[in-house]
């Protein structure tokens, strides 16, 4: 029977999603707590590969299971299994010819960046960081730019083995919400580290170091020396995927994708009387 599974994790202390030979990653300690509850080998597969310090507010895998096991023996019993940080959202029986990765239509992205003078201490490892103020309303309007179907090869990474650089970025949001800047990125997929090197960009136009018609300019360039550096990985998370609707898929169980980032408020000192 092939089994999806809705899985969020805060990836600060993996090595990112992909297995790796020395173990570390976020598949490595699924595969083992699905292989402790099958009592035999287990491999998944994902919907989008993170990196190393990317978070997850719902990534979609799939695996093939070699035995019968109650639904709630994927979910509370393989988190039995996992460490703290990784855990089983949902677990759904799902046709043979469902791919978590091929199947998918889209991808979402949100990156949370915390601007202020002061670097995070409570958030720290969960929230990118900018000192100096940003110009919403820039970046907001450079974004326009970068909405529709393009090369995005300045935004690519060296190490990157999409086939094709061309994606479709179908929905792009940037909100302030205090001292934290949201944005949102929807598409049919990505490459490696092109979030992270948008955000780069947009933070350079933001500081008022580029105007926001900088990023038709890099667009047009495809040159990936002339943008900006990548940006930190700890604020990205990946925020969900979209299926057609022939799989209903339990995407967003529990608001998990629609859901935003909630972070607890300072809390305001007393008056003193």
């Amino acid at each position: 029977m092939r089994i999806a599974l809705g899985v969020e994790y805060e990836g600060s202390t993996f090595c990112g999603w992909q297995s790796q030979a020395g173990g570390g990653s976020v598949q490595d300690a699924l595969e083992s707590a699905l292989s402790a509850i099958a009592d035999t080998s287990v491999r998944v597969i994902c919907a989008g590969r993170t990196d190393a310090g990317v978070h997850a507010l719902e990534q979609v895998v799939h695996f093939d299971s070699p035995v019968e096991r109650p639904l709630t023996a994927w979910v509370r019993g393989v988190n039995a299994h996992l460490p703290p940080m990784v855990a089983v959202r949902w677990a759904q029986p799902m046709p043979d010819d469902f791919h978590a990765r091929f199947s998918a239509q889209g991808r979402r992205y949100r990156y949370v960046l915390l601007n202020r003078a002061e670097r995070p201490g409570l958030m720290a490892r969960r929230v990118g960081w900018f000192h100096l103020p940003l110009d919403l309303s820039a970046m907001q309007a450079a974004s326009i730019f970068l909405l529709g179907t393009h090369d995005f090869s300045a935004f690519r990474s060296a190490e990157c083995q999409a086939k094709s650089p061309v994606k479709e970025l179908r929905k792009i949001s940037i909100a302030r919400q205090g001292d934290l800047i949201l944005f949102d990125f929807e598409a049919d997929g990505f490459l490696h580290h092109m979030v992270r090197n948008l955000i780069g960009a947009l933070v350079y136009i933001g500081k008022g170091a580029y105007p926001p018609a900088w990023l038709a300019e890099l667009l047009a360039a495809k040159n990936r020396a002339l943008a900006a550096p990548t940006f930190a990985a700890c604020g990205l998370y990946f925020a969900g995927v979209d299926y057609d609707a022939r799989w209903q898929i339990k995407v967003g169980a529990g608001d998990a994708v629609s859901a935003p980032i909630i972070f607890v408020p300072p809390i305001t000192p007393p008056i003193p009387a």
